[in-house]
């Protein structure tokens, strides 16, 4: 049983693969001083990214965990995952509100997926 690490840094992995399932760090916004809508969408950007990396996409999503800063900006951040979830494939998904690493992020998301075989 081998675990593949990929894009490895001193704190952590950004991938993790490990029996034909991905672990995907914790994920934010590209620029943080957008609202929540933008955050998200490129947020999720970023997890397209590195699912296609790692041999996977939004399709093999298995669960997710969001961590949200406010949950009275929860439908606004639902509204951009449901148009970025395929119908058919939601994941398993828990929302938590969080303090945040930096104050104005305002949402982040871990990702476990399974690679396409």
């Amino acid at each position: 049983m081998s675990i593949e690490r990929i894009q490895t840094k001193a704190r952590m992995s950004r991938i993790t693969k490990h029996n034909g399932t991905i672990y995907l760090c914790g994920q934010v916004c590209k620029d943080a001083n957008q609202g929540m809508t933008e955050q998200t969408m490129s947020m999720l950007d970023k997890v397209d990214r590195l699912l296609i990396e790692a041999g996977s996409d939004r399709n093999h999503i298995l669960s997710a965990t969001i961590y949200i800063k406010d949950m009275q900006s929860f439908a606004e951040m639902n509204a951009v995952w449901d148009t970025w979830v395929p119908e058919g494939y939601a994941p398993a998904r828990a929302c938590v509100e969080a303090k945040m690493a930096r104050a104005e992020l305002l949402v982040e998301i871990s990702v476990i997926a399974a690679e396409i075989i």
